[in-house]
């Protein structure tokens, strides 16, 4: 049924080029080899790591009349062996984006649908590109051109299990039941200001009453760009309630980049994410949740901190620098993370280390083609015993990374 349904999409959209102004139609193959030996976690002594390939595969459909945009996105996300070689299904099919547009006026659209959500960044909203799958929002955006250098955008959500004749508790798979947020954007000579407030709602039982409550996160993004230099800093704030919790967090980065020749940069960044002491009994929530951003983007490459994990723990600071190297078709970093907790850890009654450990992220890229690109990295987690205690496993293991991965990005159709 699926097979029909896409076919009858892709004629549907191929015949409207005839009337349209403007149709393009691409796709992206990603597979992807990693070797896992302490990724996410400390590995234990006596575990072996695993070995495997992911791939992502996506269609990717853009269409636009006078008034109207359309972008669909048909996507596969499979681990190579996970269906049999004479599967008569494939489960893991499924629409990462299908919004529609509405451009009411030269200053204002209306965009309704499943679609991603990127803003600075991506601290707080983005689309997770490095994940197989990658994140959308199933949302409506009213977008604003208040002038030449300054936008508006309003965002709202409101989710649900199915459609049902009575209230019915919403499992917060997508992790909220509903979301208002807006985000103001303008650039001043060098310098780019963004401002943004997030209302995130979670509903949740209340002793057989169905309740949401709201949190709020607000902040700025700056970001300046002259000559050799480049630099960024952000602050975040959260306060509010979570399932009848008070919330009470902060988050402040800043990074500074300068570019050494034509070929070298040297980058020097920090990030404070604010935690909750493990021996604090109270119900307050004082860890800060970095909650739809890119999370592998920032805080060491192995993941050991906010993707899928760390989010309700001790914080995080992390002092890392950046030397890259790029020259014509190739490219390199090498990033070490100097990692420490900003609550306590506590082993028992015993005070620990700040101190979690050092990250060495080394990555390549090489690009092959206009539209294929060849990329390929290591990562080497050296923890401390504070590490330990956060995550179990060992830290004498060789806690390590690798991976390998090809993007092939062709367009394949494009009609004005």
């Amino acid at each position: 049924m699926r097979k029909y349904l896409f076919l009858s999409l892709f004629v549907t959209l191929f015949v409207t080029t005839l009337t349209a102004q403007q149709f393009d139609l691409s796709a992206e193959i990603r597979p992807r080899f990693e070797n896992r030996h302490g990724y996410k976690s400390l590995i234990s002594d006596g575990v072996d790591g695993a070995n495997f390939v992911s791939q992502r595969s996506r269609l990717n459909f853009n269409f636009q009349q006078e008034k109207i945009k359309i972008g669909i996105s048909l996507q596969n996300v499979r681990v190579w062996g996970d269906i049999s070689t004479l599967g008569a299904d494939d489960n893991n099919t499924a629409l990462h984006e299908a919004w529609a547009e509405a451009l009411l006026s030269e200053n204002f659209s209306l965009k309704l649908g499943r679609q991603e959500i990127i803003y600075d960044d991506s601290r707080i909203f983005g689309n997770v590109g490095w994940a197989q799958q990658g994140r959308s929002h199933d949302a409506m955006l009213a977008k604003f051109k208040i002038s030449e250098n300054s936008k508006l955008d309003l965002g709202f959500a409101l989710n649900s299990d199915s459609e049902s004749n009575t209230d019915v508790l919403y499992t917060n798979v997508a992790g909220y039941k509903a979301f208002q947020y807006a985000w103001y954007n303008t650039k001043l000579n060098n310098l780019g200001v963004s401002l943004l407030v997030l209302n995130n709602g979670v509903e949740y039982d209340d002793m057989g009453s169905q309740e949401v409550d709201y949190s709020q996160t607000l902040g700025t993004h700056l970001k300046y760009g002259k000559g050799k230099l480049a630099a960024d800093f952000s602050a975040y704030f959260q306060t509010g309630k979570l399932m009848d919790n008070d919330v009470n967090a902060s988050n402040f980065a800043g990074n500074i980049n300068y570019k050494l020749s034509n070929e070298f940069s040297l980058g020097l960044g920090a990030e404070y994410l604010s935690g909750k002491d493990m021996d604090d009994a109270s119900s307050d929530i004082k860890s800060f949740q970095p909650f739809y951003g890119t999370n592998h983007k920032f805080n060491g490459w192995m993941d050991y901190f906010y993707v899928g994990s760390h989010m309700t723990s001790v914080g995080l600071v992390d002092i890392n620098v950046t030397l890259a190297y790029s020259k014509d078709k190739f490219s390199a970093k090498i990033i070490p993370h100097f990692f420490s907790s900003a609550a306590d850890i506590y082993s028992g009654s015993t005070k620990m280390d700040a101190s979690l450990g050092t990250e060495v992220d080394l990555v390549f890229g090489y690009k092959v083609a206009n539209n294929i690109m060849l990329n390929a990295g290591y990562s080497q987690m050296f923890a401390k015993d504070s590490m330990e205690v956060l995550k179990g496993g060992d830290k004498d293991e060789t806690n390590s990374w690798g991976w390998i991965m090809f993007t092939f990005k062709p367009n394949l159709f494009t009609s004005k």
